[in-house]
């Protein structure tokens, strides 16, 4: 069977910039594949590419559609590079919602988005009116001295019950990752730092697990497990903490799901700032594969609206 192929990029504002370790962003850029079978049966997907997290850029992926035929073959539609992940889920994802039937109802928790720096203390309650009991503060960006002083503060006014996790994105020397976990460790039970999440480059694998069998407080790749590649090599390796699973740059949806079904990992899944068509995706898989015992990383949209 033949599918007639269209692709059209888009671009949406953040309704306030995001700073991370890596910069601040403000733009998402993306794609939408759309593929059409005999009977006029639509299927979208999205291409929404992370390249400094470690999938093809924006461009790459553009340039591969472009190059694509009107008609494309089932064959073809999995048969993307695994250079180009985020183009794996994007053709995988439109494929697979050809046949597919009404997504199912989300029963998961979500975890929200704080911003960096001070402004957490002044925008938690609004997550926590939400609804949010799980909340996410990415660390990193300032020195560790500053950072420390602000989580202590935070720490005491989360409403008790309340889990946080910590990010790093990489983004920490091993002195620094000690020293937040021994902050960690020490906590007040009243509010649960539930992980720190990738303290270390993913280079530093080894430390990784190393580290990881020093301190009560739990470790997370993320930037480490971008790709099912990553992901498949640090489960080989021997890593047993917690995954942090970005399905829409991670490849095709199927062979996460094979990944995941047959192999017991205590996965989370996390949002890449995708629109409505790759979100709906990515909460389906989530609903499947995530730990149902953690909130699932997309509590994203006051940062981005879902347009």
């Amino acid at each position: 069977m033949q599918y007639s192929y269209q692709c059209q990029t888009y671009e949406h504002s953040f309704s306030h910039p995001l700073t991370t370790r890596y910069g601040t962003w403000s733009v998402r850029q993306g794609l939408i594949i759309t593929l059409v079978d005999e009977h006029n049966t639509v299927g979208q997907g999205e291409i929404a590419p992370l390249d400094w997290f470690g999938s093809e850029s924006w461009q790459q992926a553009w340039d591969y559609c472009q190059h694509l035929p009107s008609q494309l073959t089932s064959t073809e539609i999995l048969s993307v590079p695994d250079h180009l992940p985020a183009c794996q889920f994007g053709f995988g994802s439109a494929w697979a919602a050809l046949g597919a039937s009404s997504s199912p109802a989300l029963t998961l928790p979500m975890c929200g988005l704080l911003p960096t720096g001070a402004s957490a203390l002044s925008a938690y309650p609004a997550l926590e009116q939400q609804g949010y009991r799980a909340l996410k503060w990415k660390i990193g960006v300032d020195t560790p001295a500053r950072e420390q002083a602000i989580f202590r503060d935070l720490m005491a006014v989360l409403t008790p019950g309340t889990r946080l996790r910590l990010d790093a994105n990489g983004g920490l020397s091993y002195a620094a990752a000690c020293q937040w976990l021994d902050l960690c460790d020490q906590a007040s039970a009243d509010v649960t730092v539930e992980y720190l999440e990738q303290p270390l480059p993913p280079s530093e694998f080894t430390t990784l697990v190393a580290l990881s069998q020093l301190y009560q407080t739990p470790l997370a790749l993320d930037e480490s497990v971008a790709t099912l590649a990553q992901l498949q090599a640090c489960y080989q390796q021997g890593w047993s903490g917690i995954f942090i699973i970005k399905p829409a740059i991670c490849g095709y949806p199927n062979d996460l799901r094979q990944f995941c079904q047959t192999h017991a990992i205590d996965a989370v899944f996390s949002s890449v700032f995708e629109s409505k068509v790759g979100r709906r995706a990515c909460l389906q898989l989530a609903e499947e594969l995530s730990n149902p015992h953690r909130a699932i990383g997309f509590g994203v949209n006051h940062w981005l609206p879902v347009p």
